[in-house]
């Protein structure tokens, strides 16, 4: 890779993590607890950015942090939400309680705007 994608890369990285932040910070503010362990969990199937709780809802986010609203829409798609989906199935019963409701949701994080919170956007079939 040559240097100048590498830095380009880098730079992207690093405002990716500055979103999940952001976002961790949004979740907080509307009452939810990040799990114990719950930030870019990892598994062979796909990755979690967050996973968080409110009272009986377990919730497994997917962050996606662009500069302009136009790349924000576009940012996530089927792929990405199956291979989130996938991750939450493998890690689910891992930080589950009994009567627990599931759900994956997305943040999406412009620079200098308000987070947006998508609840529950990936149903099975």
């Amino acid at each position: 890779m040559n240097k100048s994608r590498y830095l380009k890369r880098k730079k992207a990285e690093k405002l990716g993590r500055l979103g999940e932040v952001i976002a961790v910070w949004w979740l907080r503010l509307h009452g939810w607890h990040i799990v114990e362990h719950g930030r870019r969990v990892k598994t062979r199937l796909g990755e979690v950015d967050i996973i968080a709780r409110r009272g009986k809802c377990l919730n497994f986010i997917e962050v996606k942090t662009r500069r302009s609203k136009e790349e924000l829409d576009r940012a996530i798609d089927y792929a990405r939400l199956k291979r989130v989906a996938a991750a939450a199935r493998y890690l689910a019963p891992r930080f589950m309680q009994p009567e627990d409701d599931v759900t994956i949701d997305v943040i999406l994080w412009q620079p200098w705007h308000w987070p947006r919170h998508l609840r529950n956007v990936w149903h099975e079939n």
